[in-house]
């Protein structure tokens, strides 16, 4: 009896065919996956950029509306630590989160020295309360759209700070919050100019006539990298000590190299504003700032 069943003439693919097909694929892959890293991270930087032209319109209308920036000092008029990253995120958002009082001497106890400027609601009569919000500029910034997070939530020990004091966050996601588990970003760095003053002086950052001062966001670079849980974690970031040196890094890094005839800082009567940029370390090359960062060792 004849049988009616065909046999294929097709050849089956060889185990050594099949090797190079899946090498070829890994080979692929491993030339993609850079590209697409490069693609994100410049994805990144661009959305830096626009949340730092966000913060300069937040901060240009707080300088119409006060006629002057806020200051960036390290410590309040109560000597308490009070940085230049909590001193501008009350600037345009209020110590909480609800407007700016007029009547702010950026104290770190949010008072005028007698009385509670951003009170808890709970603390004072719903009317009194309404009295205080009305009072208040602001907030320049969306809440929603701020990155304001409080500084414990960032870091294991808010250190010298009150951890109830907010920061604005960058874009780069990378440090986990302690209350919701959610990456956020590190804080934005705020140093005002001192235009009474007139060097740049890198080989002496503590030179009283220097338009920046190093010191406005010192202490808290000193907290280290919250993202670290390395045994380096707490080491201080690169822009804040180089080789035992403090403050070196920021002044060779915000220096103007377009000013040939005298050391002279970008922005030298405004503000300078500084993100960690993707690796979440101040001081090195993928910093994103409001001018035109040239990174030098």
């Amino acid at each position: 009896m004849k049988s009616n069943v065909k046999q294929s003439n097709r050849a089956a693919f060889t185990i050594v065919e099949l090797l190079t097909v899946m090498s070829i694929i890994v080979i692929l892959i491993g030339l993609l996956v850079p590209a697409l890293n490069q693609v994100k991270r410049y994805a990144y930087g661009v959305r830096q950029m626009a949340q730092l032209k966000s913060i300069d319109t937040a901060i240009e209308l707080f300088n119409s509306e006060f006629d002057g920036y806020p200051d960036s000092g390290r410590l309040g008029p109560d000597n308490k630590p009070y940085c230049g990253a909590m001193r501008l995120c009350e600037a345009v958002m209020g110590q909480d989160l609800q407007g700016f009082h007029p009547d702010s001497i950026f104290r770190s106890d949010g008072t005028d020295g007698i009385k509670a400027l951003y009170p808890d609601a709970n603390s004072v009569t719903p009317a009194a309360y309404r009295d205080n919000l009305s009072m208040r500029k602001g907030p320049y910034l969306q809440p929603e759209n701020a990155n304001a997070y409080r500084i414990l939530d960032l870091y294991p020990s808010a250190g010298p700070f009150d951890p109830r004091h907010f920061v604005l966050c960058d874009v780069f996601n990378r440090v986990t919050h302690r209350g919701t588990g959610k990456k956020v970003g590190m804080p934005i760095l705020y140093y005002k100019a001192n235009t009474a003053n007139t060097n740049h002086n890198v080989a002496n950052p503590d030179d009283p006539m220097n338009i920046y001062n190093y010191m406005d966001n010192q202490q808290l670079l000193m907290l280290g990298k919250p993202w670290d849980q390395s045994a380096t974690a707490g080491t201080p970031h690169r822009l804040a000590v180089e080789n035992g040196k403090a403050g070196v890094r920021f002044y060779k890094n915000t220096q103007n190299e377009k000013v040939t005839t005298a050391f002279r800082p970008y922005r030298a009567d405004t503000y300078i504003l500084i993100s960690a940029g993707w690796d979440g370390e101040y001081g090195t090359p993928d910093d994103v700032c409001n001018f035109d960062w040239k990174y030098r060792e």
